[in-house]
């Protein structure tokens, strides 16, 4: 967008990579040159907060904030297998005598030292994942119980028809959103344990982690609450949503 449209943003919501409101615009922070150098957001909790451009995306009416695990995992996998090649390169230089001992030694020190700088933030970011897919298991497991209560009351009567859809839709769809956004960290994690584990040079150049988060029209299935109940669930096995969890499963979680 246009400098004069990004202006045009201001107070408009802003949207996780899931579609969630997490937030609006509020101001913008130019250097001297008038080249806009970061955004101030509101969030949801009535937070501000100074966030760098790249962290958003603007297309249209449309701002998303992209994950900074997600951007940060993308490219420390690109980094990794890049310097190990050119490490393995200026060894092949060495041996072939086409460098010296003393630059190949400085040149090969300089690349350890990065490598080992990416391997801790690499770390960092697993262990970040982590909590996250942490919190999405404790959101997928009280939404299925909120529908499963939803189910019961009305079963019994308790809820009106309309009223029933309209909550069973809500709660459909960020079930929906929180399985997506687990799947995602869990892919986050096993690329950046496969970089720090394995051989760079073995792995694809092109090694991307979820640039962009797909949504795709899926037919409901039956989930059973207790599905949900393990953290240690693995991705495969999590609900894929629209989600419809039927009285009959209640039992099994203990409700």
């Amino acid at each position: 967008m246009s400098s004069s449209n990004l202006f045009l943003s201001l107070g408009k919501p802003i949207k996780n990579e899931y579609g969630k409101v997490i937030g609006k615009v509020a101001s913008f922070a130019l250097d001297p040159n008038g080249k806009f150098d970061a955004v101030f957001v509101e969030f949801s909790d009535g937070q501000f907060s100074k966030q760098a451009m790249d962290n958003l995306r603007f297309n249209g009416s449309e701002i998303t904030f992209v994950s900074k695990i997600k951007s940060q995992a993308n490219m420390l996998c690109d980094q990794i297998p890049l310097l190990w090649r050119k490490d393995q390169a200026i060894k092949d230089l060495h041996d072939k005598q086409k460098i010296t001992h003393d630059l190949f030694q400085e040149l090969h020190n300089s690349f350890e030292g990065v490598l080992n700088q990416l391997k801790k933030d690499g770390q960092v970011i697993i262990d970040e994942a982590s909590v996250e897919i942490a919190r999405c298991d404790e959101e997928i497991k009280s939404l299925s119980y909120a529908i499963a209560n939803l189910e019961l009351e009305h079963e019994i009567g308790q809820v009106a028809e309309e009223t029933y859809q309209t909550a069973f839709n809500l709660l459909q769809d960020s079930l929906k959103r929180a399985t997506t956004e687990r799947a995602d960290y869990e892919i986050i994690k096993s690329k950046v344990s496969s970089i720090l584990i394995g051989d760079p040079s073995t792995l694809p150049k092109a090694n991307k982690v979820y640039a962009e988060t797909v949504t795709t029209q899926q037919k409901p299935v039956s989930v059973p609450v207790s599905s949900v109940n393990d953290n240690n669930t693995s991705v495969n096995d999590l609900p894929e949503p629209p989600v419809v969890v039927y009285v009959k499963e209640i039992g099994k979680a203990g409700l």
